[in-house]
Formats: C-alpha cells, sequence, structure tokens
C-alpha cells in the first residue's frame, strides 16, 4: 500500500520525571519533503527524534513511519540515521565499518556506490580514529544511506565540518532528495535550515510553536533591524524611541530593532550623526528568536 505520508506523530508526548521533554505534539511529514526541526536546547527535539526512530516509548499519542510502526520501518530498511555522535568503532577502517553495516540489511546500496555519494571514496583504508570530525560525519553520512531508505534523520549533520565540507555535504543531499527520499534534519546553523529546507518545524519547551515555510516564519515576525554608525550614540535615548525593541553595539555601531523603523530612522537622521545606515527585514535567526522566547507566539501555531 503507498502513502502519501511519510511520518505521523499524533498528541505524542513524554516526561523523564518532572520533566515534561514533549507535551502533546502532533506532526505530518509528507513523502519527499525536506523538513528542518530547530529549537533551543531542552526544546524537545531530540526526544521526538528519539520516539520517531523507536527509541523510546511516548507516554501518549501514537507515532508512524510509512504507516507502520517505527520499529517496523527500521527492520524494513525504510529509515537512514545519521547522529551527531556514536556508532563508531574507532580503531576500525572506513571500508570494514561500511561493509558491517551493510550486511544487516537485506538490499544494501554497494559500498563504493555510498563511499562516492558521502564524497569519501579516498577514505576506505583509513581508521576511523585518525579521520577529522567532519570526515566522521561523512561516514556516517555514507552508513545512513546504505539501506537505501526511504527517509533519512539527520541530527547536526554538519558537526565538525568547515564552509566547503557543509556545501558539499549538502550538495550530497541534494542529490538524494533528488530521487525522492524524505529528509528530517535538525540543526543549530539557521542558514542551513533556510536554504535546504522545504519546510521549518520550531519547538519550544516540549511543544511546536511554529511550521512554515522558512519565508513564512521570517515574515511572521515584523519589524526591520537599522544597523548605522553612530559615534557617541546615546544609547539610553535609543532604546526608549517608540517601537525599538532591542539595542546593540558594536563600536561604533548600533543596531536596532525596531517595530516601526520609519520613525526611528527620522530620529537618527534628524538627531543624530549617524550614517552608513542599513535597513533589513527580520533573517530566520532573528524570527526563531523572537518565536522561541514567546514574544511571536504563545502555544502551537501554523504559518503555512
Amino acid at each position: 500500500m503507498t502513502t502519501t505520508t511519510a511520518v505521523s506523530l499524533v498528541g505524542v508526548t513524554k516526561k523523564y520525571g518532572a520533566v515534561q521533554a514533549v507535551a502533546g505534539v502532533d506532526l505530518s511529514i509528507r513523502v519527499g519533503e525536506v523538513v528542518a526541526l530547530l529549537g533551543p536546547n531542552g526544546a524537545g527535539k531530540s526526544t521526538t527524534i528519539e520516539m520517531l526512530l523507536g527509541l523510546v516509548r511516548p507516554d501518549q499519542g501514537s507515532v508512524q513511519v510509512y504507516g507502520g510502526t517505527p520499529s517496523e520501518a527500521i527492520a524494513n530498511g525504510q529509515i537512514g540515521v545519521m547522529l551527531q555522535s556514536g556508532g563508531i568503532i574507532e580503531d576500525a577502517k572506513v571500508g570494514e565499518l561500511l561493509n558491517l553495516v551493510a550486511g544487516l540489511h537485506t538490499k544494501p546500496m554497494p559500498v563504493q556506490e555510498a563511499l562516492d555519494r558521502a564524497g569519501i571514496a579516498d577514505l576506505y583504508d583509513r581508521k576511523m580514529k585518525g579521520l577529522s570530525g567532519g570526515q566522521k560525519q561523512r561516514v556516517r553520512f555514507a552508513m545512513a544511506i546504505i539501506p537505501q531508505p526511504e527517509l533519512i534523520v539527520l541530527d547536526e549533520p554538519t558537526t565538525g565540518m568547515d564552509v566547503e565540507s557543509r556545501r558539499d555535504f549538502w550538495a550530497s543531499m541534494h542529490a538524494e532528495t533528488a530521487r525522492g527520499r524524505t529528509v528530517l534534519f535538525a540543526t543549530h546553523y539557521l542558514e542551513e535550515a533556510d536554504a535546504y529546507a522545504d519546510r521549518v518545524v520550531l519547538m519550544r519547551n516540549g511543544k511546536i510553536v511554529a511550521d512554515g515555510t522558512a519565508a513564512q516564519i521570517k515574515a511572521s515576525v515584523s519589524g526591520r533591524t537599522i544597523r548605522a554608525t553612530i559615534p557617541g550614540a546615546d544609547l539610553t535615548a535609543l532604546a526608549a524611541l517608540p517601537g525599538v525593541r532591542n539595542v546593540e553595539t558594536r563600536g561604533d555601531v548600533v543596531l536596532l530593532q525596531c517595530a516601526d523603523s520609519d520613525d526611528t530612522l527620522r530620529y537618527l537622521l534628524g538627531n543624530t550623526t549617524a550614517h552608513d545606515i542599513e535597513v533589513t527585514s527580520a533573517d530566520l535567526e532573528d524570527a526563531v528568536l523572537a518565536i522561541s522566547d514567546g514574544s511571536a507566539y504563545q502555544g502551537k501555531e501554523s504559518v503555512a
């Protein structure tokens, strides 16, 4: 039976002692979507992923992957997982480790093909303990795609990678999504979510507080940021201006987060020596910060 839904979480909760890690999550991911899961530490992202992978049982609610249980999906090779740490035998060679993983699945991708797709064909005979953090992440990616999964789950996939390696990694991921795979990834690099996700899901205090495209989430946070060089700026006066929500300084450069940038600009031009003025709309980081601290949303909101 075919399904258009890859992942379905309905009313999912999880509590550890007095800590409510997940507090009623409803999440549906369509086949072929690339979804970024964002939120501050303690938001419930890791616990949600663990329940999706069948590593943790929810206290309440249901979790389905391609219409079945997470355990069934794992057993069928439908899920490939790339975790931030763990799962590495340090004394093994890369080729040995990937061949071991391939031997655990009924229809594995050829190891050489997985190495090529991960961009690490030259590491076949290298021992894991001699690799950099970024190279180890590439090995984990190769391990994740060996089962030829329909869903790839990535937890902080580019941690330890330099800028070029991160760019190459996402080029590899583009190739996988072009093959119709569904991707769910958690990251602290918000520019990755902005650039590569079809959809952004933001969690706070165990709940989903925003769900939509990156553009929709950015548009949901009103206001502008004014950046200006103002030698000797009176920060108290600037902070007291109507509509100014926050003031930051970097030397003579002042950054003003404003609900009404027009009035603030008029004040700067008429009452200060401000120059080199730039006005920008909220980026994804601004939006995530505003929503995460509760200033933009209370409870779950969809911006789709």
